[in-house]
């Protein structure tokens, strides 16, 4: 990148790009600032968070010790070469090896969580004790494929726990398919519903905007070439603030029988707001006319607001539940997803309904499996075909990034009084205050607000202060990204561009979760910094 301002023409060729794409080219312009300047790059552009719940992680690395100790009791041909655990009286050798460990000092949270843990899945839960056992050590050891190879028992049971707890109760006994993040579950359910035929080509999709940009391009992509149907979030208050809800009018786009599949993302990304209720319920009473519309919620973000409900819990009938643990609890790098899917669904009825050509054609495709294979419900095609139906045998998540699941669940399914909870989120909120603060300006009291990030309707706010002469002039004058290229050169602050996730061109989203506190003041003053840039450049232009 040339150690100069682009020009407009340089900008506007650049901002075609994926936001996360675009990013590495203010990367590098930041980087020059970083090598001029006495600040350092602030990437505020991932949503990577800087923060993790450690008591987990420490139960699973004692669990490990644990396990490697009923390794070696079990076989050793040589101190290199060990057995793996046994089943038959793991759960009272366990409980031994935890009144050996001390109750303070390093993993001492971790030992008591392994014990409440096994306290709570065989009293509370009715889990049997060596069973249980078995599954922990077992998985910390990662010595097996996968069985059952969609999840294991015990994790599946205490993950769905933990996800009508926060999810909402009326999600109900939904079946989990283990996966690596949310990442992984989004590619996987877009496939087998075009492989199984329930989408194809041209079919209207619903997607409700602003999202998370890949949704967007994988929509677009060849082998799948949806007629996207964009349902807006456009709801403004009276002096023309974008609250980032969704007008009636938009969701009614759903009624029409043509419009076959809705993805949603909730709490939003990038306006990082849960959806109002009272649209959850008007989409729940869409379905009465569009009864086969198959719902895609990823809902990975509603751990940061109280009180939050999951489409799903509204729809279970119609909605796959994606959820990943990466952000509440800071590990993106353990590739932790699920898949859920009540076992009485549309998938299945639309399954049972297709055309006896394509049923032949999928009887062909899963043939290997079973003799039966038009009995297969389409979460366990979805495993299936994860692994290209002829590696289902090895299909599935490993285990211990299974175990790792269970213990994040079981932490928060014990945490009664939601102690992480409150902190995480009061983090967040610390984090937003600094940061508007920095930028000397208010936000609305929104009670739906999570603000794991932050949306700025840059032209909103420049019409809403200053008129619509400096909105002309902006737009007259400047690409949208424009600030994007400034604030890097200048600041070494790294934002995204809102256009890029189908949100207002002259919008930036920010990310709360991955910088050092203080930072985030700093970044609001330079935002303000580069802002006072343009009112100083029309002021000069007009005079």
């Amino acid at each position: 990148m040339p150690d100069r301002p682009l020009s407009r023409e340089d900008i506007r060729a650049l901002q075609v790009l994926s936001p996360f794409e675009l990013k590495e080219k203010l990367r590098e312009i930041a980087g020059e600032h970083e090598g001029r300047a006495a600040f350092q790059q602030l990437n505020a552009g991932r949503g990577n968070p800087n923060f993790i719940a450690p008591t987990p992680r420490e139960a699973f690395f004692r669990l490990g010790l644990f396990a490697l100790d009923e390794c070696r009791s079990t076989v050793a041909w040589d101190p290199e070469l060990v057995g793996v655990p046994q089943k038959t009286g793991i759960a009272d050798r366990f409980r031994a090896w935890l009144a050996t460990q001390s109750g303070s000092g390093s993993g001492g949270a971790g030992i008591d969580l392994l014990r409440r843990v096994l306290d709570w899945g065989v009293g509370e839960c009715g889990y049997d004790p060596d069973s249980f056992v078995w599954e922990l050590a077992d998985s910390v050891i990662g010595d097996h494929y996968p069985a059952p190879d969609r999840m294991l028992r015990h994790a599946e049971d205490v993950v769905r726990r933990y996800l009508r707890r926060e999810m909402g109760d009326g999600i109900g006994p939904v079946d989990l398919f283990a996966v690596e993040g949310g990442t992984a579950a989004i590619c996987y359910v877009l496939d087998s519903l075009t492989t199984n035929r329930l989408l194809g080509k041209g079919d209207r999709v619903a997607i409700m905007t602003p999202i998370f940009t890949p949704y967007l391009e994988i929509a677009r992509l060849e082998q799948y070439g949806f007629d996207l149907v964009h349902v807006t979030a456009d709801t403004r208050t009276p002096d023309g603030v974008r609250t980032w809800q969704f007008p009636d009018a938009e969701i009614d786009k759903l009624r029409d029988p043509s419009v076959k599949a809705l993805l949603c993302v909730n709490p939003t990304n990038p306006a990082s707001v849960s959806v109002d209720p009272a649209t959850l319920a008007r989409i729940a009473a869409v379905v009465a006319d569009n009864p086969d519309l198959v719902v895609v919620t990823d809902d990975v973000y509603g751990t940061f607001i109280d009180g939050f409900t999951s489409l799903a819990a509204h729809l279970p009938h119609n909605t796959l539940l994606v959820y990943s643990f990466s952000k509440y609890f800071g590990a993106t790098g353990w590739r932790l997803g699920v898949v859920g899917l009540h076992p009485d669904n549309v998938l299945d009825d639309l399954l049972a309904r297709l055309p006896e050509p394509d049923k032949q054609a999928l009887d062909a495709r899963y043939a290997s499996l079973t003799l039966a294979p038009r009995d297969i419900p389409f979460v366990d095609r979805l495993v299936a075909d994860s692994r290209d139906v002829a590696l289902n045998h090895t299909a599935g998540l490993s285990q211990p990034q299974q175990l790792m699941m269970l213990l994040f669940s079981a932490y928060c399914l014990l945490d009664r009084d939601d102690h992480y909870k409150q902190q995480a989120q009061a983090l967040i909120r610390r984090r937003l205050g600094d940061l508007l603060e920095g930028m000397r300006i208010r936000l609305i009291d929104d009670p739906h607000r999570v603000g794991y990030y932050v949306e700025l309707d840059l032209l909103g706010y420049a019409e809403h202060h200053h008129g619509p002469a400096l909105v002309e002039f902006l737009r007259a004058n400047y690409e949208p990204t424009d600030i994007l290229f400034r604030l890097a050169r200048q600041t070494g602050v790294i934002a995204l561009n809102g256009g890029g996730f189908d949100a207002p061109p002259w919008s930036i989203r920010l990310s709360i979760a991955n910088l050092r506190d203080y930072q985030y003041a700093e970044i609001g003053r330079a935002i303000r910094s580069v802002a006072e840039q343009y009112l100083a450049e029309w002021r000069a232009a007009t005079e």
